[in-house]
């Protein structure tokens, strides 16, 4: 925890510093959801076919950055979590000849969530 999940438009991968990007939420969500920097993770998902409303020539890039927190924090706090995220994606996705669609959200993890290690 967290568990942090981007699901992006594949034909943004080569404007996409994925890595950069991931440091950077990393060091938001220890800042302001209180999280211990060895439990951020983040898995990158490419989606090959993505659409934006009726237009069908490839000029739009779908971003979704999904936060899975154990419950207790604040609305307050995942709003900020969400806004930094969104700025983040501005500076680590320079997008040229597309339109960017950026969203991002806050779940809380089901008190069934266990993780294992090794």
């Amino acid at each position: 925890m967290p568990l942090i999940t981007v699901d992006y438009t594949a034909t943004a991968g080569p404007a996409f510093d994925r890595r950069g990007f991931a440091t950077a939420l990393h060091r938001a969500v220890v800042e302001i959801a209180a999280a211990r920097p060895e439990a951020c993770e983040t898995l990158f998902r490419a989606a090959e076919e993505t659409a934006f409303g009726y237009d069908s020539d490839g000029a739009h890039v779908i971003v979704h950055v999904t936060f899975g927190l154990l419950a207790g924090r604040t609305d307050e706090t995942k709003a900020k979590l969400t806004e930094a995220a969104l700025e983040l994606l501005r500076e680590h996705l320079k997008p040229e000849g597309f339109v960017l669609h950026a969203s991002a959200e806050v779940r809380d993890l089901d008190p069934s969530y266990r993780k294992h290690e090794g």
